[in-house]
């Protein structure tokens, strides 16, 4: 009887003495999505990014497209007020340029291939965290250290996090958009502080657009946050 009574106070001993030890060792906690996408919004700039009025980018941008499989030299502009934005690629060989003015969406050349959303992708899905409609869980299973931010419309961004920054350094996303599965994948070389903002500034992001694959490596020279825009930015050509 005795010795049956040494190994359950034993037992009881080691529960309470591991239990105590994860309690005091937060590394063993399970974070949340919540918790990552709290804590990754507050390393971009929290407050300062979710106030954020305007953002514009200017810089060059290497293209690689798969039927040619060589780069070439180009420059980009992007631009942000509110839901509106622009992206416009220019270079010797090809011109592209998408927009929206908070109503349509136009495409130039208009024959040519139509991306999500942007405002709908990577770190802007962030400065909607809170916002109706827009979700935040966990990442699926198997993959790395982060959260899935979904929007209203149903476009996802999954979002992978430093562990020591909580900046993030990547994300990826794959959807259907016109009747095609768009699937493209970021990577972040460089973020900068901009008035207490966190931006990307060097990065490069790939497009998988069924038969066609394009790569992109972008590097700002100019960024400019919260000075007005010209709602003329952001019409048809």
């Amino acid at each position: 009887m005795k010795k049956y009574l040494v190994v359950l106070l034993l037992s009881v001993f080691s529960i309470s003495v591991i239990a105590q030890s994860s309690k005091n060792n937060p590394t063993k906690t399970k974070q949340t999505a919540q918790t990552l996408a709290k804590a990754a919004y507050k390393a971009h700039g929290g407050e300062k990014f979710k106030k954020m009025k305007t953002l514009s980018i200017l810089g060059d941008v290497d293209v690689t497209v798969s039927s040619f499989n060589q780069a070439f030299p180009a420059t980009f502009a992007t631009v942000f007020s509110g839901d509106k934005y622009l992206l416009e690629i220019n270079s010797q060989f090809a011109n592209f340029r998408q927009s929206f003015d908070g109503e349509k969406t136009y495409t130039s050349p208009e024959r040519g291939f139509s991306l999500p959303p942007i405002n709908r992708l990577g770190p802007f899905l962030l400065q909607r965290l809170g916002d109706e409609g827009f979700v935040v869980s966990d990442l699926p299973k198997k993959k790395k250290y982060g959260f899935r931010i979904t929007s209203p419309e149903g476009y996802y961004s999954d979002f992978y996090i430093d562990k020591k920054t909580n900046q993030i350094k990547g994300y990826d996303a794959s959807y259907l958009f016109n009747g095609r599965e768009v699937t493209t994948t970021v990577e972040i070389d460089k973020l900068e502080d901009r008035d207490g903002v966190i931006i990307p500034t060097k990065y490069a992001q790939r497009f998988e657009f069924g038969q066609m694959t394009v790569y992109a490596k972008f590097k700002a020279k100019e960024v400019k946050i919260n000075q007005e825009v010209s709602d003329n930015v952001f019409s048809a050509e």
